[in-house]
Formats: structure tokens, sequence, C-alpha cells
């Protein structure tokens, strides 16, 4: 898929590399529940063999976002698919080096358009610690509206996160109500 700027593309085998390059950051990993830092060597091609089997059996998509122009890997984002519920969670994380460029706000534009015209959802979420004011706002640059924060809802690194939610129902999508 393409937008103005990025190609977004299923994660292969040799976007592992620039990956650990890129996550392998203090500040990254510090507002995502799930990144480890240090990030383990050879973690990233376990995760992209991870997020390859789960799009094989249906249970979502990872994609590597990268700058058209220059070819380089800026980061990932995916939908984790909930077929039961036909909902999906909106997750990404962008390389420092890419940060406050509008280019999140751009990938995640055709991820929830993807989740809606080609997997046919009914409802996309994400989530994000409140104080990661810049995940929210690609949030609601994208039309998703805030759904609530549950305080203390995770524990990262011994200290309990609010998260903040946020939602966008097909419906909406359609009728033009996402940007």
């Amino acid at each position: 898929m393409e937008t103005e700027r990025l190609l977004l593309r299923q994660l292969n085998p040799s976007d592992a590399e620039p990956m650990e390059k890129l996550i392998n950051d203090y500040d990254i990993a510090s507002t995502t529940l799930t990144i480890p830092y240090p990030y383990p060597k050879g973690a990233a091609e376990s995760f992209i063999q991870y997020r390859s089997e789960v799009a094989r059996k249906g249970g979502g998509i990872s994609f590597a976002i990268v700058d058209k122009a220059s070819s380089g890997f800026m980061g990932v984002i995916g939908l984790h698919v909930d077929r039961p519920h036909n909902r999906a969670e909106l997750a990404y994380w962008l390389g420092k080096p890419y940060w406050n460029r509008g280019y999140m706000s751009e990938a995640a534009r055709k991820a929830v358009e993807y989740g809606f015209r080609d997997l046919n959802l009914n409802r996309l979420w994400a989530a994000a610690m409140t104080r990661n004011p810049a995940s929210s706002r690609v949030m609601e640059k994208v039309g998703m509206r805030y759904e609530g924060t549950f305080r203390q809802h995770v524990l990262k690194w011994g200290e309990y996160e609010d998260v903040a939610y946020y939602g966008l129902l097909r419906e909406q999508f359609l009728a033009g109500e996402a940007q």
C-alpha cells in the first residue's frame, strides 16, 4: 500500500536488522507495553516470523513503514484482529529520527482504511499511555474518538501507567468522519 510519502508492506526477514537498530531506543520502549529495552539481539527476526504466522492464520498483519524516497525502514504498524468480534487493535511504533513529521499519521490513515475496506472490520481501537500524547494525537488525526482512560491499567518497568483508549466504527469511517 502506498501513501504520498510511504510504502506499507508486510514485514519480511530483511527488515530484522534495520528494525533492531531503530527499536533499540529507550524512548520508544518506555511508552509501549511490549517492547523491551535494551531490545534483545535476534528478537526482531522472531517478531517478524511470529507476525507472519499470525497473518497466515488471519489474526492480523504487521506492515513495515518504508520511506518511498529512500526505501529506508522507519517503523511498524499493525492490526491485531479479533475475528469473533470483527474488530482490531491498531498498534504502531516509529523510529525516533522520523518523529514529529506526520509519518505515523499518514501510515495510520492507510492502516485504518485497510482495516475497514480490505478486512471489513466493524471497529478499530487503539491505546496509548497518557504520558505519550503524540500517540493520542495520531489516533485523533485518523478520526478515532477518545473513549476513556483506564487509570493505572498497565505496569511498565515497575510503574503503573494510565492508558487512554480510542476507537472508530466502520459506520463513522464510511460516513467520512475519519480524516
